[in-house]
């Protein structure tokens, strides 16, 4: 306990110290204002400053998880972002702080006379353009990540894809198959929205709906309020799910491991009430006019990092071996590299998500980027090797900051047309 104090001691003087440096370029910019504009940016700089660390101190405490969850996430995407913002300012505070030493020191060896040093520091005065665009350059993730929550957050995109499978019978031409990733219900803050983009789902009308994991947070309760909004899903063939590494409680500080078991019991009965057939290790056949295909669905199997392997391909595989076109359900797109193509090469498409895009990155043309391509490979989009696929979803929800800046929740919809 003493080290976790020490810990909370060293972080608020970190707030105060950063705070105190970046109100020196705040006072700075702000001389010329009238006494009483002045008066009020200053006491606003400082109050939300006072309120950052209440935060800080609530949740050492233990109060922050008492509160509202969209309130816990708000809170701390702002501190986030603010704190952000800061240490660019800083950047430029800290440049200009050179350049006022440089003068000092110029002035005081060049200077005739017995002039006092004091004299010659107050003569120099902070750069207004340095200044000036320092909170210009540090307004910028600002205004990005403010859009991202307001806005970016649910910009519902549909996505098209159409794959050829040369062994897709021609009785599943044209199948439309939508896909969802990554709801994370806890992290939702806004009802209308989501509601807007289910309805935009079943727009599509898709003939079957995959759900390739993390239907929440941590916990199953994070989806009572949503289960009649996701509920409203639907699909002649079906709507099929699985699990992704966040649905299984691993980050949460359990009393038992009963307690454990009991929430993932809970949560797969809410795939179930709402119609979901979850696949566990398992697979379904489907036919149409005598012509089968396969949908196979994996609990977690993860490559990197820490991620859990749960997924058993050994128990969902046998008894498909006959069907032309198998179609898998793993939340994990490193599963693709390190199992899938190695041992199981009539896999046709894997469908997966977990990575959304880092919710972060640039898709314009050419440009695809994220910072999450340094850890996946395959981090959203469609990927072929050898004439199997893998499709990874940007995911619906977000996680941690709740927004996305060029990276929009997405709804796949993938259309296979047959090759013979």
């Amino acid at each position: 306990m003493r080290g976790n104090g020490f810990v909370l001691i060293l972080s608020i003087a970190f707030f105060i110290l950063i705070d105190w440096y970046v109100f020196t370029g705040v006072k700075a910019l702000t001389d010329l204002l009238s006494p009483n504009a002045r008066k009020w940016i200053h006491i606003s700089y400082w109050t939300v400053t006072a309120w950052s660390i209440s935060v800080l101190l609530a949740t050492f405490a233990g109060y922050f998880h008492a509160w509202p969850m969209w309130f816990r996430t708000l809170s701390m995407c702002v501190i986030m972002v603010l704190l952000l913002c800061k240490i660019i300012f800083i950047l430029f505070l800290i440049v200009d702080d050179l350049k006022r030493l440089v003068q000092f020191v110029f002035g005081k060896f060049t200077s005739t006379g017995s002039v006092d040093t004091a004299d010659i520091a107050k003569g120099i005065s902070r750069s207004d353009f340095l200044l000036k665009a320092g909170l210009f350059v540090s307004a910028i993730p600002f205004v990005g990540m403010t859009y991202g929550v307001l806005v970016g957050a649910h910009d519902y995109t549909v996505r098209r894809k159409r794959v050829v499978l040369k062994n897709l019978p021609k009785a599943w031409n044209g199948l439309k198959i939508v896909q969802l990733s990554d709801i994370h219900a806890g992290s939702f803050y806004n009802k209308a929205a989501v509601e807007r983009g289910i309805a935009l789902v079943m727009k599509q009308k898709p003939d079957i709906i995959f759900f390739t994991g993390d239907l929440v947070n941590n916990i199953a309760a994070e989806m009572d309020e949503y289960i009649d909004v996701f509920g409203k899903l639907s699909a002649p063939l079906g709507i099929y799910s699985t699990l992704g590494n966040h649905d299984y409680g691993d980050y949460v500080a359990w009393e038992t491991p009963e307690a454990k078991r009991e929430n993932l019991n809970q949560l797969i009965g809410v795939h179930k009430k709402m119609g979901w057939d979850i696949l566990m290790n398992e697979h379904r056949i489907l036919k149409r006019e005598g012509s089968e295909i396969a949908i196979l669905g994996i609990e977690n199997w993860g490559a990197k990092g820490n991620f859990p392997k749960y997924g058993k391909m050994h128990k969902a595989y046998p008894g498909t071996e006959h069907v032309p076109v198998k179609l898998l359900l793993s939340h994990d797109p490193s599963h693709w590299d390190a199992e899938i193509l190695e041992k199981y090469k009539d896999i046709d498409i894997m469908f997966a998500g977990h990575t959304h895009g880092m919710q972060f990155g640039i898709e314009k043309g050419p440009i695809k980027w994220s910072p999450v391509q340094w850890m996946y490979k395959q981090w959203a989009g469609l990927y072929e090797k050898q004439g199997q696929y893998l499709y990874v979803n940007r995911g619906f929800g977000f996680l941690g900051f709740p927004g996305r800046v060029g990276m929009a929740p997405e709804v796949t919809v993938m259309e296979l047309i047959s090759g013979q």
